[in-house]
C-alpha cells in the first residue's frame, strides 16, 4: 500500500493511525534517508499509543523505552549500530517478542535479525512534487487495517 503525504502534519497522522491499530508483539521497520520523517511518524505512532512525552530518536542509546501508552513502545534507532553482536548485548529479543511493539528505525541494517512477520514502512522524499511531499510504502499490514486506511482515505 502507499500512502501520498503533503506535510509533517499528514506523515505524522499517519504515523498515529497506526500506532492505534498496533498489537502487543508487532514490530514496525522503518527505513528511509536522513531527513525524511522518520522522526515526525514515530512522534505520531507514539501518540497513537497514548504516550505523550516527548519521543526523539535514540541514536546513540539505540532504544528507548516507553511504558506510559496502552502498551510498552520499543523505539529504536540502530543507524550506529557497528555490528549485530550489539543488539545481542542490549537483548533486543526481549524486545521483539515480548508484549509491546517495536518500532526500528534504519532497520535494514539488522535485516538478518528481523522476524518473518514485520510491517514495513519506507518513507521517501520527491521534491518535484513539494519540500513536504512523501511517498510512504506500507507492506505487511493486516487487511483489516488496510480497508480501514483505505476508508480514511476516501474521507
Amino acid at each position: 500500500m502507499i500512502i501520498e503525504t503533503k506535510s509533517a502534519r499528514d506523515t505524522g497522522a499517519l504515523g498515529e493511525f497506526l500506532g492505534r491499530q498496533a498489537r502487543p508483539g508487532q514490530i514496525y521497520t522503518l527505513v528511509g534517508d536522513l531527513g525524511v520523517g522518520k522522526t515526525v511518524f514515530t512522534q505520531g505512532f507514539a501518540r497513537g499509543l497514548g504516550i505523550t512525552e516527548a519521543v526523539n530518536s535514540p541514536t546513540f542509546t539505540i532504544v528507548q523505552v516507553y511504558e506510559e501508552g496502552r502498551l510498552p513502545f520499543y523505539h529504536f534507532d540502530v543507524y550506529r549500530i557497528g555490528d549485530i553482536e550489539e543488539m545481542e548485548e542490549i537483548g533486543y529479543d526481549d524486545y521483539f517478542f515480548g508484549d509491546g511493539v517495536c518500532l526500528i528505525e534504519w532497520a535494514d541494517l539488522i535485516r538478518e535479525l528481523l522476524p518473518e512477520q514485520i510491517v514495513e514502512v519506507k518513507i521517501e522524499k520527491d521534491l518535484g512534487k513539494g519540500f513536504d511531499y512523501r511517498r510512504i510504502t506500507l507492506e505487511g499490514l493486516d487487511a483489516e487495517v488496510e480497508q480501514q486506511m483505505e476508508s480514511e482515505e476516501k474521507k
